[in-house]
């Protein structure tokens, strides 16, 4: 059972580019926005498309995967587990960050 805590999967497409950062030892992290679309009827029978944004990172040698295949646009699956983080703006306000911190990706649709 342990297996099922902290999971994530999904399937999106990515929103921009993804960005890439480059450690002093060579290892590398990309970041990039995911958008999964839920399609509903509301009471008017009208259709309705509620999209979520997902931020999700990657970093080793999925990271190097994601600078040369990625682009905005392009359809992925995703598995990976939700992170938490804060920190302090410019102007002294604290922000919080929620993440995918990737393990798994699939990319989906026409090369």
């Amino acid at each position: 059972m342990n297996t099922l805590r902290n999971q994530v999967q999904l399937i999106g497409n990515l929103g921009s580019d993804p960005e890439i950062f480059q450690f002093e030892n060579g290892n590398k992290k990309a970041t990039f926005s995911v958008a999964t679309n839920e399609t509903y009827y509301n009471a008017n029978k009208e259709k309705v498309t509620d999209t979520q944004w997902h931020r999700v990172v990657f970093f080793g040698k999925t990271a190097d995967t994601v600078e040369k295949y990625l682009k905005k646009g392009k359809e992925v699956a995703i598995g990976g587990k939700l992170a938490y983080s804060d920190y302090e703006d410019k102007s002294g306000i604290k922000r919080y960050v929620t993440e995918i911190v990737g393990n798994e990706l699939v990319m989906l649709g026409s090369k």
